[in-house]
């Protein structure tokens, strides 16, 4: 599994990954064609991903076409990802609970407010006085 983990670790073995997701079959040539790096450059790539079990190639004449084996991912994914999420969904879960009740405890604690508010303002004169009439 470590393996597969240092594989997945650079960007340009995932793109290699990807571009043969998107174009099952495809030769080693037409994924080199890909890169700005130099064919020896991206094969020692492509051999790091099929000694992880990501890539199999498969010999076809005088080409090596390429196809993605998702079947170590997908373990990575049952070991890891399955097991942290269900933790995960059930602490969220919990807090989620904790903090409804606590917020339903405060609202029938919380006091009302007894002050009676007025509808009417108190009138202001221009010279910023309180009160209804001029001076």
């Amino acid at each position: 599994m470590d393996s597969v983990f240092q594989a997945l670790a650079h960007q340009t073995r995932r793109r290699v990954l990807d571009i043969v997701r998107a174009s099952p079959g495809c030769p080693v040539g037409e994924v080199c064609s890909h890169f700005g790096t130099s064919r020896i450059a991206v094969l020692k790539h492509i051999r790091v991903l099929e000694d992880a079990g990501l890539l199999v190639g498969e010999k076809r004449g005088r080409e090596r076409l390429l196809y993605f084996n998702v079947a170590p991912i997908q373990m990575i994914h049952d070991r890891w990802s399955a097991e942290y999420s269900g933790f995960w969904a059930g602490a969220l879960a919990d807090l989620k609970y904790r903090v409804e009740q606590n917020v339903s405890e405060l609202s029938k604690t919380r006091p009302k407010s007894r002050r009676k508010q007025s509808n009417t303002k108190p009138r202001r004169s221009r010279r910023g006085e309180q009160g209804g009439s001029k001076p």
